[in-house]
This record gives C-alpha cells, structure tokens and sequence, in this order.
C-alpha cells in the first residue's frame, strides 16, 4: 500500500499505529529512518525505538552527472571547470533533506567546490529532465535504468558513482572514491522493517522468507539491473548497527549545512 507524503512519514505512521503482530511491514529507507530524524522538527516516530529492523538488502547509489555540452569527463575536469568558473556552477536534487541532496553537499565538502549553488527540485524527474535539456550543468541523481539510459545514450555524462566500488549493474562507471575524493560514499539504503513489540519468531520468520526471495537469482540480477546493489543485514542488531553507522556519516554533513527543513 503506497502511503506517500511527508517525507515518507504518512506511511511509516500507518505501521506505527498497526498491530505490532507482524502482518503489517514498513518498506523502510534511509530517509524514513535516518535522514528524517536530522532533517525534520517534531517528527512523530522514533527510528530505533517505534520499529525493529527485519532485513535492509539493498541500496540505491547516488551519483555525479553532468549535462552532455558540460566539456568535463571526469572529477578532475569537474574540479579544474568549476574554479575555473567559480561562483557559476550549479547542481540539482530530488529536493531539500534528500540523499541527493546531501550526496551534493558531501561532494562539495570533500572537493572544496562549496560555491556550487544547489538547485532542489519537488522530485528527481524535473531535475533529470532540466539536466538533460541544459537548463541546469550538474546533478546528483540515484544511479538507475533511467539515469544508466541516459548516460549511454549521451543526453547526460555520469562522471562517478559514490560508492565504495563500481556498481555490478554498471561496472565501467568509476566511483569518485577512485579518482580521489575519499569518503565519498552516498547510498540511499531500503530494508524491511516491522513495529516494536513484534515477536522474535515472526521477525525470524519475515527475515527467513526476504533472504530466500533475495537468493532468487533472477531477482537478483533484476536489482542489479536497476542499479540497485544487494546487502546483508539481516535482523535487528545488524539493521541497528547498520542504521548507526548511517547516521554517524550523514549528521556532521547535516549540521554543517544547518538544515532543518520541515
């Protein structure tokens, strides 16, 4: 049941409010369980202490894209253009708060390009399609069928993928970790989650049944294909670990910026 709005929050306070029996799930994301906890005054869930994580198994990666007349092949030419043209650079976003967006301002960090104005769209679609008419130079759009399309057909150029290696679904795609931004890593992850409260055996049960479903090997190369990269965290300690360190990465970029957004 696709409950959307609010950051994700309308859905993840249907669940809150379900019987904590194990029939009813939360398709979780790092937004919903992580980013919104920065981002969003008066948020009316706990992550850690209202839901239990069952299996988080796979991430969406973000990348660094730039429109095809932009003369830049890769994160050294971004570099040398940008100050270059210092102050006339711009990047866009799915929208303010969003793992685009703070993959954008990551990347300006560790480059040392902070005067790159970033530009939030309501969603990452307008912001693709302005990135391929022009209209705006530079994205940080989620590696996917779309954005894998349009980069091999030349309407837009992904210079890098932030992620701790090249993606199995686009291998010839360097990350920018390998051509010298350290640390840059942006990953938006999704996982299966349940209401606290919920018994140990049905959490067994669900986690049991995601693993096998993940062990389908046309299901997996049907992710792989979507740009999307399997993980391995199942059950709650591993999820919490996970979430953890989630948070840990993504707070100093937060702050930094000062964002509170809702």
């Amino acid at each position: 049941e696709n409950q959307g709005g609010g950051g994700g929050t309308l859905g993840v306070m249907e669940v809150k409010r379900a019987d904590a029996d194990g029939h009813t799930v939360l398709f979780g994301s790092a937004s919903t369980m992580v980013l919104n906890e920065m981002t969003m005054s008066n948020l009316a869930y706990d992550p850690r202490k209202d839901f239990v994580p069952v299996a988080i198994f796979c991430v969406s990666t973000t990348s660094i894209a730039v429109t095809s007349s932009l003369p830049v092949k890769n994160v050294k030419e971004l570099h040398e253009y940008a100050k270059a043209n210092a102050g006339k650079l711009s990047y866009g976003s799915a929208g303010t708060g969003t793992m685009s967006h703070l993959s954008g301002e990551l990347f300006k960090q560790k480059t040392g390009l902070t005067d790159v104005v970033h530009v939030p769209y309501k969603g990452a679609g307008p912001g693709i399609a302005d990135l391929v008419s022009g209209h705006i130079p530079m994205m940080s759009p989620n590696v996917s069928n779309q954005t894998l399309n349009l980069h091999n057909t030349g309407k837009i150029r992904i210079i890098a993928v932030n992620a701790p290696a090249r993606l199995k679904g686009a291998p010839d795609l360097p990350t920018a970790i390998e051509q010298g931004v350290p640390g840059m890593i942006g990953q938006l992850f999704l996982g299966i989650y349940v209401r606290a409260g919920t018994t140990p055996g049905a959490i067994t049960k669900i986690a049991d049944a995601t693993k096998q479903a993940l062990a389908d090997a046309t299901f997996e190369a049907t992710l792989i294909k979507s740009g999307f990269e399997p993980v391995n965290h199942y059950g709650p300690e591993a999820g919490l670990q996970y979430m953890a360190e989630e948070y840990a990465r993504w707070k100093p970029v937060v702050d930094a910026i000062g964002l509170k957004v809702r």
